[in-house]
């Protein structure tokens, strides 16, 4: 390039910068008085805009977050509230919470005066002024409550430093300014207190049914424990229904968190035990402990999920979902995990989940069905891989012989993998064809897990397809599939309508076939070829020595050996198809 024409860029790119400044400057704040709007269209607070979604960013409590979205106009808002402001703050999305390469909206002053403005950070952590401005300020206002920053954004900007928001989990980073800085380029976040929190800013417009007038409540709640002092705890506790409880149907649930532990109670599940166990051991303690009974894995069938900033949840107005009565269990399992980066010890809790049920049962009986992959160590994913898919499926076959003549309605999904989860995605293919995706999340983590609205149609001969991705960079042993939080799953428990006895469609490779793949694989890197009856395959697969070469052979083995299929009835039993599935699905 000609020296004569860098220099114009150069004068180009400044005179744009010092024009981008002055517009952010306009939105002067002054964090220590009450605050005024400047600009030249800033939005009336006469109208206040209504915020229904609330979740704590840090783990005091200091920050909160609401949010409110707009469809029609495809923008979201965002209110920051801080109970003690000193220089300003950051929020931001980026990938997984990294500080590196995030979209960022600040505020920070030099001393003098506040600013406000659309930023990023580059791969080091420092922080730039955006070009374009898509964040818009509407208002700020000092509260004895403390500080609130009203601003909002379009779902997607186009401009290729932005996040784009859409449906699924939003990594959340956050940061404040104790000093003052004299320019914006001079803040890395490396340098200052930050945390990630996650988030579903994405939600489904839809109307709460009403609540029948005999509804009754029942808490499943831990019995006042104290929070380990450590970062995550995954606490597990026992709950037996009242005896002799008739058949009721659920047909809401919510959160009952325990007043000052908002910003430490991340997510709670209740899954009721298979009822074929006539007892279930009394236990009330870490999910991870070495005292946990074995039998407490047999307690999986999930009824209720929430995670921090979720809603209550509504079932359809003509479906409720069984509790209690001869077919269901006695024992639910509750589980909670405790996010505590700050190491507060002493803090009592009884946090839970709200059952709302009725003894009129509606129209249909609701079901909770798995779609995914078989809980088996024949799924494995290799050591170091940044992005490994497994597929799971529920073929045409069970659909055809399981689902009734119309069909079920999905209208919630529940993804779930362990801690090398990336991203999942369950979609419905209908004559070879993808039609319809039922949820995908392509920043899934297993520490935030919600079950969102949704509304699919499934009919016989369908098949549903769910697609997990993984990372094991930080790995140097493959990770086998199975129920160890170090081990991996990919499942979906979709909600659905008319209940059938369907309650497993999922599917792993081909055992034999998989020991084709060892033998393959020894033999190639001059090792003694395994017997197979002797080694398990946890064994097998730890024994091997891991490439790219052995890696995208397993890639391509789970992606064209044939299936078995696990189409399973809720007493356990296969319904009566082809155990072994020879064709695949593309799409």
């Amino acid at each position: 390039m000609p020296n004569w024409l860098q220099d114009v860029t150069l004068m180009y790119l400044t005179v744009l910068a010092t024009l981008v400044v002055i517009l952010v400057a306009s939105y002067q704040v002054d964090p220590a008085a009450s605050p005024s709007r400047g600009g030249s269209t800033p939005t009336s607070t006469s109208t206040p805009v209504q915020l229904p979604y609330h979740m704590p960013l840090d783990p005091r409590g200091h920050l909160q977050l609401s949010w409110n979205i707009s469809y029609p106009l495809q923008e979201l808002y965002l209110e920051v509230r801080c109970s003690e402001m000193k220089h300003g703050l950051v929020l931001g999305m980026s990938d997984r919470g990294e500080l590196t390469n995030a979209d960022l909206v600040v505020l920070w002053d030099d001393g003098h005066q506040s600013f406000f403005g659309d930023a990023w950070s580059d791969s080091q952590g420092h922080v730039s002024l955006d070009s374009q401005q898509d964040y818009q300020l509407m208002d700020t206002r000092q509260t004895p409550e403390g500080f609130s920053l009203l601003f909002k954004r379009p779902f997607s900007t186009c401009d290729p430093r932005d996040y784009i928001i859409e449906e699924g989990t939003v990594h959340l980073i956050y940061g404040v300014l104790d000093q003052p800085i004299r320019s914006l380029q001079q803040l890395n976040l490396s340098q200052i207190e930050t945390g990630v929190q996650r988030a579903l800013l994405l939600r489904p417009d839809t109307p709460s049914p009403s609540l029948p007038r005999d509804v009754q409540t029942l808490e499943v709640r831990t019995p006042d424990i104290t929070i380990p002092t450590q970062e995550t705890t995954y606490w597990c506790h026992i709950f037996q229904l009242p005896p002799n409880m008739p058949k009721n149907h659920i047909v809401m649930y919510e959160s009952v968190v325990t007043p000052g532990n908002e910003a430490i109670v991340h997510h709670m599940e209740v899954f009721e035990c298979s009822p074929e166990m006539s007892t279930v051991p009394q236990y009330s303690g870490s999910c991870d402990s070495k005292m946990k009974p074995a039998s407490l894995n047999y307690c999986r069938h999930v009824l209720a999920a929430w995670a921090m900033g979720a809603k209550s949840f509504y079932y359809p107005a003509d479906a409720g979902l069984p509790l209690g009565g001869p077919a269901s269990s006695r024992f639910l399992r509750l589980e909670v995990h405790y996010h505590n980066p700050l190491l507060i010890s002493g803090r009592k809790d009884n946090s839970g989940v709200r059952l709302y049920h009725t003894p009129s049962l509606r129209r249909y009986d609701a079901g909770i069905m798995e779609l995914g992959l078989v809980y088996t160590p024949v799924m494995a994913i290799p050591p170091r891989e940044q992005n490994f898919h497994l597929t799971g499926f529920c073929t045409s076959k069970c659909t055809q012989t399981a689902l009734p003549p119309g069909g079920i309605n999905i209208f919630a999904s529940q993804l779930h993998t362990h801690l090398a989860g990336r991203g999942v995605r369950t979609v419905l293919v209908r004559g070879g064809r993808e039609v319809k995706v039922v949820q995908e999340d392509k920043h899934f983590s297993t520490h935030y897990q919600v079950t969102p609205l949704v509304c699919v149609c499934p009919q016989q001969g369908d098949v549903l397809l769910t697609k997990c991705t993984y990372n094991t960079e930080d790995r140097s042993q493959p990770t086998v599939g199975g129920f160890g939080i170090m081990e991996e799953m990919c499942v979906n428990y979709v909600h659905y309508y008319p209940r059938t006895q369907l309650e497993l469609c999922k599917s792993n490779v081909d055992p034999g076939y998989l020991q084709k793949y060892f033998s393959f694989i020894n033999r190639f890197q001059g090792g003694d070829v395994c017997s197979c009856g002797q080694t398990s395959v946890t064994d097998q697969f730890s024994s091997l020595s891991w490439d790219s070469f052995s890696g995208e052979v397993l890639n391509s083995l789970y992606n064209t050996a044939p299936i078995s299929m696990a189409c399973n009835q809720s007493s356990a039993k296969l319904f009566p198809v082809s155990i072994v599935q020879d064709s695949r699905v593309q799409v």
